[in-house]
């Protein structure tokens, strides 16, 4: 299977049964079918100009203390920013440390991690959700990514890498079981055919190839992520009433400023 680079594409589940009408570029949505999910899309020609960017935050800026909770994060944006919605950006230790690669302004948390072991994140191939000061957004399989840090071709401001991969070049990840009795609440970020990027949140228990299938199948997303599940599965989308209360690591969100 040849591993490539998806840039930021968009797309809109189209039987929401609740929905902001906010904006025409980004909203967020709830559905009910194949399953119960909570789906938060932005345009890509969003991230491209300066009113909205897409963001990682994790320690407050004047301590080294996690932010840990949304309630948080809102704390601390200037005035001139808002946050539009927000979700866990990946998996973490018990002290709430990213255990992936991890650039956030520019500044490297943590080094990106090839390592083989247990658990999901090293259900290989994982890969790593990035993007730099263009405002371009990817993911990339871990090993195709450390390849292009190693030749300069990819120079993050931001990334965050946890696994497994979900969708891979339009196919699921090779190690999912169709028949797998294994559910759980899961979310992870979707790069879309139609150009947009997809935050997805199941509210119901999913196995990983259904959660799979509906990236592939219903998103038409060629490449997406997994980020966390169970406890860990956190999202602010105030729009649609989501506004979890858990503590968690490194968060991904979408910020408005005004000028």
């Amino acid at each position: 299977m040849s591993l490539m680079t998806i840039g930021i594409s968009a797309c809109q589940p189209t039987d929401s049964n609740k929905t902001d009408t906010a904006s025409a570029d980004w909203s967020c949505q709830s559905h009910s079918t194949p399953f119960a999910y909570s789906a938060c899309h932005i345009q890509s020609a969003l991230l491209t100009d300066k009113r909205y960017s897409l963001a990682l935050f994790w320690q407050q800026s004047d301590s080294r203390q996690p932010l840990l909770t949304f309630d948080t994060l809102l704390t601390t944006l200037p005035s001139s920013q808002s946050l539009k919605f927000a979700m866990n950006a990946g998996m973490y230790n018990e002290n709430y440390a990213p255990i992936g690669y991890t650039i956030i302004e520019g500044k490297e948390i943590r080094a990106l991690n090839l390592r083989e072991g247990g658990g999901n994140f090293h259900l290989l191939p994982n890969g790593v959700l990035w993007w730099d000061k263009s405002g371009k957004v990817q993911i990339t399989e871990s090993n195709a990514l450390a390849e292009q840090l190693k030749n300069g071709t990819a120079q993050p401001l931001y990334a965050t890498q946890s696994g497994p991969m979900l969708v891979i070049n339009d196919a699921i990840h090779p190690q999912f079981d169709p028949d797998s009795t294994s559910a759980k609440i899961r979310n992870g970020i979707g790069i879309c055919s139609d150009g947009s990027l997809q935050f997805i949140n199941s509210e119901a228990p999913v196995t990983f190839y259904q959660f799979a299938e509906l990236f592939k199948n219903d998103l038409k997303c060629p490449n997406a992520l997994f980020l966390d599940g169970g406890i860990a599965s956190a999202l602010y989308a105030p729009t649609i009433d989501k506004h979890d209360k858990k503590e968690m690591g490194v968060m991904i969100g979408l910020v408005e400023t005004v000028q």
